[in-house]
C-alpha cells in the first residue's frame, strides 16, 4: 500500500535570534480549539491524510485482526462484567454503583437504609443511548446532600468541554438543563440551594468559580472568584468537618488556598496563605483545628495545625522525612490515618486521637504492593475502614479493618472469572544506577516459567513527569503479554515522586534529561542482567510519556524493537512557544518556558522529538492519537508521524492511528477501551514475532 505523504508547506520560524525551518507547521490551525470541540472546522487536506494514515495502519495489521479479537476475549474474559461497588452509606441513603454484562458505563443504585426497595438514579447506557452520540464522557456525578437532586456532567466530544445538567431524582424532569464549557466538577452547597462550578476560558483554562441556585437561569450566577493570573487554574471542595469551602488555586508548583463558611450567604473566599513559588499546599478542618499539608521548609511535605486560622500559628503534627512522602489525612472521630510513600512502596499509619499514639498497617508479606484506605460512610463515629491493596501478581482485595480490635475480614475480592494463580507469577524490585548514581526503582513482572537468559522480549513503561508516580497495581490486562513470555517492566524513573518532591525535581525544567538518561540506564540494565536482549524491547508510554518515548527512540533507537507511543507529547517546543494553547503556561515550572528565556528554548531544543528526528535506523513505532485531545493535540502526533516517515533509513513498521471521536483518555466505554488495549498488544505482538505464542496462551 502507497505510503501517506503529508504536503510540505515550509514555513520560517524564529525565537532567540534562531531560526529553523518546519515543513508541517501549517495543519496548527488558528481556531485549533474551535476544532476541538467541532471537527467539522478541521481543515479538508488534513483530514483526508489521517483518514489515510488510519488506512494505511488498518492495512498492515490486517493480519493482526484474529489476534485482535482473541486478545480483547481474553482481557474482558478477565473481567467481572456485572460487578457491584462497595456501599456508601449515606444519613438516609446507601449508594453504589454496578456494571452489567452488555453495559459499558456504571449504573447508580440506591436504597433507603432499612428497605430493600432498590432504586436507579443513573444508567450511562441510557443516558448514552438517548443522546445519541459516539462518544460519551462523564465527568462528575453528585447527589445534593438532600437526597433529592442529581448533578452530572457530560463531555460528548472528548474534548473535556463539560456541560452540567441538574435533575430531580424522583421526577427525573432536569431543573437546571445546561451550564456550558465548565470544567466538569460539581460542588453542591449543604442547603441543597445551589451548586458550584468552575468554568473554562477561551483558553480551556478553569479560573472562575460560578456559584448557580438550582432551577434559575445560568445569566443569573455569582461569580463568587476568579484568578487573574493565566497559569493558575481552580477548583473548590469542602472540609471533612464541613464546616468550610476550600477554593485551590494552583500551577503544577505552587498554590494557593481561600476558604469561607458553609452557611454564608454570600460567599466571600478570603485568602489563608499567600502564594510562594515552589511551595504547595492543602487545608483541611477537623475537630476544632485546621490542619495545613505543605513542603514548605519540608521538601517532601509535613502536616501542620492551628486552632484559629487567622493567627497562623501552626505547630508540626507530622514531622518530614527525607525522600519519604508525606500523604494526607482521613478523620474520624477516634482516628487519623494517613500515608507515607518511600521508594514507589504505600505505607498507612494510624493514629488514637485520645492517646496520640500512632502504629503502621501491616496487610501484606509481598515487597511490592499498591495500597490505599476508603471511609465509606457519613458517620465518623466508627472503628472501622476499609483498607484495599493489590500486587502486580495479586488481584484486588479489599478488607473491612476494625482499628480499634485489629480484625480484618475480607469483603471484595477482584474476581478473574477465566482464573488466575498468583503462583504462576513473579515479582521484583530492582535497582538500576542512573548515570549520575542515583538508583532507578523498577518494578518487574513475569510469567514463572520465562527464561532469564536474554532470550526474552520485554516490555519498559514509563512516565516521569509532573510528579505522577507510577502505580504497582495489578493490572489483568497486562497478562496477555506476560503469559506469552514478555516481561512487563515499569521504570520509576525521575519526574515521579516515587523518592519525594526531590525525584520530582531532579526529572523536571533543566534536570528534565535525566528521566530519558534514566530510563535508557534501565533498558541497558535489563539487558546486562539477562531479562531481555538488545533489540528485543518494546518501550510504551502516554502523553508526557510518549515524550519520553519519542526521545529515546531519537537518543537510543538500537536498544528498541519497537515503542507504542499514546497520545504523545513529541512537538513540545512549538506547543511551550504557544502560550495560548490550555496547559502550557500552567506548565512553565515543569518544561520551562522557551518563548521567554533563552536558556529553557535551547535545552527544550535539544531534546524535543520532533526537532532531533535523523536520517537513521528507526525502530518498530505505533502511535496513537485522538482528535478531539486538547491536552496534547493530534497535529503533535501527525507532523512527527509525516517527519520521521520523510527521514528514518529503515523498513520499519511507522503507524499512526488517530481516533476522529475521541479524547486525551481514547474513546468512551469499557469496550472501547478493551479494543485500544488489544490493539497496542497485537501490534506487540506482531513485531515480537511471537508466533508460536498467539494461539496458545499459558495457563
Amino acid at each position: 500500500m502507497k505510503i501517506p505523504q503529508l504536503t510540505k508547506k515550509p514555513e520560517k520560524k524564529t525565537c532567540h535570534n534562531l531560526t529553523w525551518e518546519d515543513n508541517y507547521s501549517w495543519i496548527h490551525q488558528k481556531n485549533i480549539l474551535e476544532v476541538l470541540k467541532d471537527s467539522s472546522k478541521l481543515l479538508s487536506e488534513v483530514r483526508s491524510y489521517l483518514v489515510e494514515e488510519n488506512a494505511y495502519t488498518e492495512h498492515h495489521l490486517k493480519d493482526t485482526k484474529d489476534l485482535q479479537k482473541k486478545l480483547f476475549d481474553e482481557i474482558k474474559g478477565r473481567i467481572k462484567l456485572d460487578d457491584v461497588s462497595l456501599p456508601y452509606k449515606d444519613i438516609n441513603y446507601e449508594y453504589w454503583t454496578k456494571t452489567t454484562a452488555k453495559g459499558n458505563y456504571n449504573i447508580k443504585l440506591r436504597k433507603k437504609i432499612g428497605s430493600n426497595d432498590i432504586e436507579e438514579i443513573w444508567n450511562g447506557d441510557l443516558e448514552k443511548e438517548k443522546l445519541k452520540t459516539e462518544y460519551f464522557g462523564v465527568g462528575d456525578i453528585e447527589v445534593s446532600f438532600n437526597d433529592k437532586y442529581l448533578a452530572y456532567s457530560l463531555d460528548l466530544k472528548g474534548s473535556e468541554y463539560y456541560t452540567i445538567h441538574i435533575r430531580d431524582i424522583k421526577t427525573k424532569k432536569l431543573i437546571t438543563e445546561k451550564i456550558e464549557d465548565t470544567s466538569g466538577g460539581i460542588t453542591f452547597s449543604l442547603d441543597d440551594k445551589y451548586i458550584f462550578y468552575s468554568k473554562l476560558d477561551k483558553h480551556h483554562r478553569p479560573r472562575k468559580i460560578f456559584r448557580h441556585k438550582i432551577g434559575t437561569s445560568t445569566k443569573s450566577d455569582i461569580l463568587i472568584f476568579e484568578e487573574k493570573t493565566e497559569a493558575f487554574t481552580v477548583g473548590m471542595g469542602l472540609s471533612s468537618d464541613k464546616k468550610y469551602y476550600f477554593v485551590n488555586s494552583s500551577d503544577h508548583n505552587t498554590s494557593e488556598k481561600y476558604y469561607f463558611a458553609v452557611n454564608e450567604e454570600v460567599p466571600k473566599p478570603k485568602l489563608i496563605k499567600a502564594r510562594e513559588k515552589g511551595i504547595i499546599y492543602n487545608i483541611n478542618s477537623w475537630g476544632g483545628y485546621f490542619y495545613m499539608h505543605t513542603n514548605k521548609n519540608a521538601e517532601d511535605f509535613k502536616i501542620e495545625r492551628c486552632k484559629d486560622i487567622s493567627s497562623q500559628k501552626w505547630e508540626v503534627f507530622i514531622a518530614p522525612k527525607k525522600e519519604t512522602l508525606i500523604g494526607g489525612l482521613m478523620f474520624l472521630n477516634k482516628w487519623i490515618i494517613r500515608s507515607e510513600v518511600t521508594n514507589a512502596l504505600d505505607k498507612i499509619f494510624v493514629r488514637n486521637i485520645k492517646t496520640n499514639e500512632e502504629e503502621e498497617l501491616i496487610f501484606t508479606d509481598e515487597n511490592v504492593y499498591d495500597a490505599s484506605t476508603l471511609h465509606t460512610q457519613r458517620d465518623k463515629n466508627t472503628d472501622l475502614i476499609y483498607i484495599v491493596y493489590s500486587t502486580p501478581k495479586t488481584q484486588s482485595r479489599a478488607y473491612l479493618y476494625n482499628l480499634k480490635t485489629k480484625e480484618k475480614k475480607l469483603v471484595k475480592e477482584q474476581i478473574i472469572p477465566s482464573g488466575h494463580k498468583p503462583k504462576n507469577y513473579i515479582v521484583e524490585r530492582l535497582e538500576c544506577e542512573s548515570h549520575d548514581g542515583r538508583k532507578v526503582p523498577i518494578t518487574i513482572t513475569r510469567h514463572k516459567d520465562t527464561p532469564i537468559d536474554g532470550s526474552a522480549h520485554l516490555l519498559l513503561y514509563g512516565y516521569g513527569s509532573y510528579g505522577a508516580s507510577m502505580p504497582t497495581a495489578f493490572s489483568s490486562t497486562r497478562l496477555s503479554l506476560i503469559n506469552r513470555n514478555i516481561i512487563w517492566a515499569t521504570a520509576h524513573v525521575r519526574g515521579g515522586m516515587e523518592r519525594g518532591m526531590k525525584w520530582w525535581k531532579e526529572g523536571k525544567l533543566l534536570n528534565k534529561k535525566n528521566t530519558f538518561k534514566d530510563y535508557i540506564y534501565s533498558a541497558k540494565f535489563l539487558i546486562d542482567k539477562k531479562y531481555t536482549s538488545k533489540g528485543k524491547i518494546i518501550g510504551m508510554g502516554g502523553s508526557a510519556g510518549g515524550l519520553l518515548m519519542g526521545v529515546v527512540v531519537n537518543e537510543a533507537p538500537d536498544l528498541f524493537l519497537g515503542t507504542v507511543m499514546a497520545v504523545p507529547f513529541v512537538d513540545c517546543l512549538t506547543t511551550n512557544l504557544d502560550h495560548s494553547l490550555p496547559l502550557t503556561v500552567g506548565e512553565f515550572d515543569e518544561f520551562g518556558n522557551a518563548k521567554d528565556n533563552k536558556e529553557h528554548f535551547k535545552y527544550i531544543c535539544s531534546y524535543a522529538p520532533y526537532n532531533n528526528i535523523k536520517k537513521m535506523d528507526y525502530p518498530h513505532i505505533l502511535i496513537t492519537t485522538s482528535l478531539s485531545d486538547n491536552r496534547v493535540l493530534f497535529d503533535e502526533s501527525t507532523k512527527f508521524t509525516a517527519k520521521l516517515r520523510e527521514y528514518k533509513t529503515d523498513h520499519n513498521l511507522l503507524l499512526l492511528k488517530t481516533e476522529m471521536n475521541a479524547g486525551h483518555g481514547g474513546k468512551s466505554g469499557r469496550d472501547s477501551a478493551i479494543e485500544e488495549v488489544a490493539f497496542d498488544y497485537a501490534f506487540v505482538l506482531k513485531i515480537s514475532e511471537k508466533t508460536e505464542s498467539l494461539n496458545l496462551e499459558k495457563k
